[in-house]
């Protein structure tokens, strides 16, 4: 029974992270995908809050026991990028990914600069789709309307569904001396996360999401 309920999963994941054939941005559980397929056996993913944690317990195919690290406890926002310091410190043989949503990259984004200094090769993959998805869901579940939720500016309602603000969070991890590299497609993702896993030093990998599709519903996962 066990093992049926988890190849019908598999199927269930397979088809959530699979590329697109249209070049428009990926979705996040896109993103888990391409990401499973960037790294090795022995690499280490990191993760704490918002939408992530939730996508990557449901998505997520460990390959080694100490592959997948997350802090499930309190949903620390902002934990991920000195988390991946820690590891880089304790594995230097391994490579280490921290996943950053926007919302917790605003929290704590200054530790970058620990990594520039110290030349730590953490590999940042820095999920932008303009707002709070987690708790916007969670808002929208409970009435309130995903009030606040989004990174944009008052209509003239008072409502926040204007123009998007004008956020560069890719400038921002560049400006504390991080290595950049923009990606805007499935296939443009693939290549800058497989540069980030070659290379010697810090290096970010921004990309713009779509954030509709979301997850297959599971929630038993919870």
């Amino acid at each position: 029974e066990y093992t049926e309920g988890r190849r019908r999963w598999a199927e269930v994941v397979d088809a959530a992270t699979a590329p697109s054939a249209g070049g428009g941005p990926p979705t996040q559980p896109q993103v888990i995908g391409a990401l499973a397929d960037a790294v090795g056996d022995e690499d280490v993913i990191i993760n704490a809050a918002g939408s992530l944690p939730g996508d990557l317990h449901k998505l997520w195919r460990a390959r080694s026991p100490r592959q997948y690290h997350l802090e499930y406890g309190y949903s620390c926002m902002g934990y991920e990028i000195p988390a991946a310091i820690g590891v880089a410190l304790a594995a230097p043989e391994r490579a280490v990914w921290a996943l950053v949503g926007d919302g917790t990259y605003l929290m704590m984004p200054t530790e970058i600069v620990t990594a520039v200094q110290e030349g730590l090769p953490i590999k940042l993959v820095l999920v932008q789709n303009h707002g709070y998805a987690s708790i916007g869901g969670l808002s929208q579940a409970t009435g309130a309307e995903r009030f606040g939720t989004d990174y944009r500016f008052r209509a003239p309602d008072g409502t926040f569904t204007g123009a998007p603000l004008p956020v560069d969070l890719a400038a921002n991890a560049a400006s504390l001396g991080m290595e950049v590299l923009r990606a805007t497609s499935g296939d443009t993702l693939r290549e800058a996360l497989a540069a980030a896993r070659a290379a010697e030093g810090p290096v970010a990998v921004y990309v713009e999401t779509d954030p509709e599709p979301a997850a297959p519903a599971a929630p038993a996962w919870w």
